[in-house]
């Protein structure tokens, strides 16, 4: 179990502190997330909290305007939901859009620590191959959201004093350890001999790690192994986190890790996808 409900209330104070010190200028600059400049990715956030506070509190869902018959499929339905509130959030000042995100911040992250964690999630963490999530996975999961796309803002505003404020081992670890629950999924196809392991590190001023093993059952994830792993992919935090969520490809990751071992067999790790996307 990754506990992150705890770190949301610290997570957006944190962005709460950046968005205020924003100029204008700042808010429309482009970000990672392709078409989105920091506004758009503000935006996307206040979303997520309004979808939250209506699921939980008020009982509210919205059904799909179309049929959702595989992943792909909803992906294209989470990608025109997203956009189309981006689109009209265009209508809110930068100064609104901050004040709703720490209003509604609080009640999400009141929200999240008020759930059982061992209870069925509202929504499945489809990346990682579940059609049914435990609690504690789906909130995970939406830490890693607020948390990638609050570093995709530092990232675009480029201020050396604010960019690191969340790339630390306390708001890190869990993310890339939520992260790297996808990859048993990733690996689904990727045949080898039971017990065979691939070691994943992520270096920020420690170094993470966690082992893939191959089971009669397929792949699992474990921070221990008993065996010499057969392969080793070590990453740096921040192209892991760019990585993962699909801000650069991995051709553009080569040149930034380190491979040992069966190339091979370690390469498929860059394959992982721990967004909807």
């Amino acid at each position: 179990m990754i506990h992150t409900a705890h770190l949301f209330a610290d997570l957006d104070e944190h962005l709460i502190t950046l968005l205020r010190s924003l100029t204008p200028e700042e808010w429309e600059k482009p970000t990672v997330a392709k078409l989105w400049k920091v506004r758009d990715v503000a935006a996307h956030l206040l979303d997520g909290n309004i979808r939250a506070i209506s699921i939980y509190r008020d009982g509210h869902f919205t059904a799909p305007d179309r049929a959702i018959n595989g992943y792909d499929d909803l992906v294209s339905y989470l990608n025109h939901l997203n956009a189309e509130w981006v689109n009209a959030s265009k209508r809110i000042s930068p100064a609104l859009l901050t004040d709703l995100l720490e209003s509604t911040g609080k009640q999400y992250a009141a929200i999240m620590q008020e759930q059982d964690l061992n209870a069925d999630a509202v929504f499945s963490v489809s990346w990682a191959g579940e059609s049914v999530s435990k609690n504690w996975f789906h909130i995970a999961r939406e830490y890693t959201e607020k948390w990638h796309h609050q570093q995709q803002i530092r990232e675009a505003t480029g201020r050396p004093e604010l960019q690191n404020r969340i790339m630390t081992p306390r708001f890190l670890r869990p993310l890339i350890e939520t992260f790297v629950r996808g990859l048993p999924h990733t690996y689904q196809h990727t045949q080898a001999e039971t017990g065979t392991s691939v070691r994943i590190a992520i270096r920020l001023n420690e170094v993470f790690e966690w082992f893939l093993v191959k089971t009669n059952d397929g792949w699992t994830i474990s921070d221990a192994c008993s065996t010499v792993p057969e392969a080793s992919v070590t990453l740096d935090a921040d192209t892991a986190w760019k990585l993962f969520t699909k801000a650069i490809k991995p051709n553009d990751a080569l040149s930034k890790l380190q491979i040992t071992g069966n190339k091979e067999l370690a390469g498929v790790t860059l394959n992982l996808i721990a967004v909807m996307a």
